[in-house]
Order: C-alpha cells, then structure tokens, then sequence
C-alpha cells in the first residue's frame, strides 16, 4: 500500500522533467534590404538564469540554429563568451525588430565585454560567420514567425 503513494509521486516528477528542461523555443526570420534570407529556430533566454547560461559549454551549433535574448523591454544589452565555446555572431536588435549592430565572430572563452551601442529588446547569437555568409548589416530586420513556445505544465 506504501508503494501506491511514493509510485505516483515519482510518476509526476518525472512526467515534470521534460518541461522543465525543455527550453523556450521560437523560429525567426532574418531579412536584408527586405527579402528573406534566412530563418534559424532558437532557444529563447528570457529569464535572468537563462540569459546567464546563453550557449556556454555548447561544442556545436547547427547553421539554422541559435538564441535568443529576449530582455522583454529596451536595456543596454551587455554580453560576452565566458564558458562558450564556439564562435558566435551577436545580433543586437531593437523593439522593432530593426539589427542595430552586429558583433561578429565573438572569440570563445573571451571575457570581454560586449555591449549594445543603443539600447536594444533582442540579441540573436548564431554561429560565428553567419552574418556575413548572409550578407546581414545594421538596418536588416528580424522577425518572429513563431511566438515562443511555453513549456508544458506539469
């Protein structure tokens, strides 16, 4: 009879597990002078703890892979590469959906601090070289297709 009480206690933990370590996730499009040039499906980081984490101790990322920061309103985006190690193309986006400025090629493990020149809603990190393979400048836009996903309840 004791075992009934601890077997659906486990069974709901575990049935728990898979919502929270899925992540947030969301498609978004990019687009240079207008046109469509890439679409990449992403993690979404909107907490403090998930921003904190980012991609650190990722050893790979797909091409049509990446994050997104999303700091729910306008702030002076700070970032860097502590415990990252791929290189990574920062996109720093405004509420809007406007790329302010891009950072490219950030150096794994680097330690320096990368900031937004203005204050900006997004970063999109995706793989280092990225950006320019997809001939992305300040004034391209980004585009959420698919609102984030929220994870299941337990």
């Amino acid at each position: 009879m004791r075992r009934l009480p601890i077997l659906a206690l486990f069974a709901l933990l575990l049935a728990a597990v898979p919502a929270l370590a899925e992540p947030l996730s969301a498609v978004v499009m990019l687009s240079h002078r207008a046109a469509p040039v890439a679409t990449f499906t992403v993690e979404v980081a909107s907490s403090p703890e998930d921003r904190a984490q980012g991609l650190m101790n990722r050893e790979a990322l797909e091409p049509s892979r990446g994050m997104l920061f999303d700091y729910g309103e306008a702030t002076m985006a700070r970032m860097w590469m502590k415990n990252t190690l791929i290189p990574l193309d920062m996109l720093f986006i405004d509420d809007e959906g406007v790329i302010q400025y891009i950072h490219a090629d950030a150096k794994p493990r680097d330690e320096t601090v990368i900031a937004s020149p203005v204050p900006v809603r997004y970063v999109l990190e995706i793989p280092g070289g990225r950006a320019a393979q997809l001939k992305l400048t300040t004034g391209d836009r980004m585009k959420m297709t698919t609102p984030p996903a929220k994870p299941a309840a337990p």
